[in-house]
């Protein structure tokens, strides 16, 4: 449940927030009452849903609760920060251990409130973390989505891989399934947690497009040796990057 009172400034000046809450009557209220403040706010339902609102809606900062179905918020914040390495990421909780709070922040959250919260302070703490974005001198949108992957960079949000032979071109679902990999870099990326980022199902049908395109993406990569892409049967991927 969240406390909320009458807030008479508008805060919003049009910022864009991507807001992950499962709870249909907290998702709700929460949502208005920031449209009310100014903010443009797209909600999400799913966590498996998420991912794929980058392509249509360009947020300046996620408010993301940890319980979701399908996919958590700690594997949403990993997904994220490995597509936009500067994106402020707060992270909802109902958990009081410090355990939870310490996983969440090395998945990539930049903040948290614990619940229940109140609109004010959700206000300050989206403000405060977008200041610190700006301060922190996350210079341009091109410099955010800027990833190293050996001797290779990535832009995620031009679409680009820039090899050593030159720019490649990358379509939305290279950008998505190479951007959860360096999310999880040096570590097994679910295969079912990239079917449902990508896909939204995790059918048979395409469970083989997804071993299409990371054929693809190897072949993408084999400039530089010291790059790999395992398949951890049964698991997933362990993208490795020497």
């Amino acid at each position: 449940m969240c406390v909320y009172t009458s807030i008479s400034i508008k805060n919003g000046m049009n910022t864009k927030i991507l807001y992950v809450e499962d709870e249909l009557f907290l998702g709700k209220i929460v949502r208005e009452t920031m449209e009310d403040q100014g903010f443009d706010v797209a909600w999400e339902t799913d966590g498996a849903r998420v991912m794929n609102r980058f392509s249509t809606f360009s947020p300046d900062i996620c408010v993301v609760d940890i319980m979701l179905p399908h996919i958590d918020g700690y594997s949403l914040c990993r997904q994220i920060r490995g597509l936009f390495p500067g994106m402020p990421i707060i992270f909802l909780t109902a958990k009081v251990e410090t355990a939870d709070l310490v996983k969440g922040f090395e998945a990539g959250g930049t903040d948290y409130i614990r619940k229940p919260f109140s609109i004010e302070e959700l206000i300050v703490r989206i403000k405060n973390q977008l200041n610190l974005k700006n301060s922190n001198g996350y210079q341009s949108v091109a410099k955010e989505n800027e990833n190293s992957i050996g001797s290779y960079t990535f832009y995620s949000g031009r679409y680009e891989l820039h090899a050593p032979s030159g720019v490649i071109k990358l379509s939305q679902r290279d950008m998505q399934i190479l951007s959860m990999l360096c999310a999880n870099r040096n570590r097994v990326t679910d295969r079912k947690e990239l079917l449902l980022s990508v896909w939204g199902d995790d059918s048979f049908f395409n469970s083989r497009n997804l071993d299409v395109y990371i054929r693809k993406i190897r072949t993408l990569l084999s400039e530089d040796p010291s790059i790999e892409i395992q398949t951890i049967k049964g698991k997933g991927y362990l993208f490795i990057v020497g």
